[in-house]
């Protein structure tokens, strides 16, 4: 099911129509709100009806729409207001385009080296684990910030669009983690993100419209998590 802002990035608050509820919970056909997955966190955001207003807690798929549940025990019904957080949205759009990037970085210079991690962070970090055997690999990784900060001033654009999962799946590249894959969306279609001239692959997550509009980053860690796994984390600079 594509999530409304996929397609409308730049909506932060919307009011829809209650499809369903029951206590402390509203089904609704479409909101706002990124509900989490892939590694980037779910959008913080807030439910207001006639009478009360609460945090959401989750939001959930539905064949009808999608599932909020927030912090309230009330049932309600009639139209609903949904408003994200959206300094916090823009916060994961940047963590996640530049994931992108590091993520390209790797694949290109280590030898189609595949993600077995990725997790963005609050606090303006994030990591990315990648399945890169021998130790050797770890100064490289290090000076992964230099081609990262490269690409933001190259101020590459970003976009998104959607193809025939099938051939999504038959082209080398496109899906680039070890164990998991972007879901089949009930159109046989899947999501592609695209940072021209530099990264092209699945992704469901929300991203900036052009690289420069990130700011630059540095590598904090990098560890070796088990023989074959190899973990960076890396932290916004100001």
């Amino acid at each position: 099911m594509q999530l409304f802002c996929q397609s409308h990035p730049e909506v932060a608050v919307l009011d829809a129509v209650v499809l369903d509820a029951r206590p402390g919970a509203v089904l609704l056909a479409e909101s706002p709100m990124f509900p989490g997955g892939g590694g980037q966190l779910a959008d913080r955001a807030t439910i207001a009806w006639d009478g009360g207003e609460a945090a959401i807690a989750a939001m959930t798929p539905d064949a009808r729409g999608w599932w909020h549940e927030f912090e309230d025990g009330a049932e309600v019904s009639g139209t609903v207001r949904v408003a994200i957080d959206p300094a916090f949205r823009r916060l994961m759009q940047e963590l996640h385009t530049l994931a992108h990037v590091a993520n390209a970085v790797v694949f290109q210079e280590f030898g189609g080296a595949l993600l077995t991690g990725a997790q963005l962070n609050a606090d303006a970090t994030f990591r990315l684990d990648f399945d890169l055997p021998g130790a050797d690999n770890n100064d490289r990784l290090r000076a992964l910030d230099g081609p990262i900060n490269d690409a933001i001033r190259q101020d590459f654009p970003v976009r998104a669009f959607h193809m025939d999962y099938d051939a999504a799946l038959a082209t080398p590249g496109l899906f680039r983690s070890k164990s998991v894959a972007p879901p089949r969306q009930d159109d046989g279609q899947v999501r592609i993100v695209e940072i021209a001239g530099l990264d092209k692959q699945g992704c469901g997550g929300t991203h900036l419209a052009r690289t420069g509009l990130a700011r630059t980053v540095q590598v904090l860690k990098v560890e070796n998590k088990g023989r074959q796994n190899r973990r960076v984390k890396l932290g916004l600079l100001g």
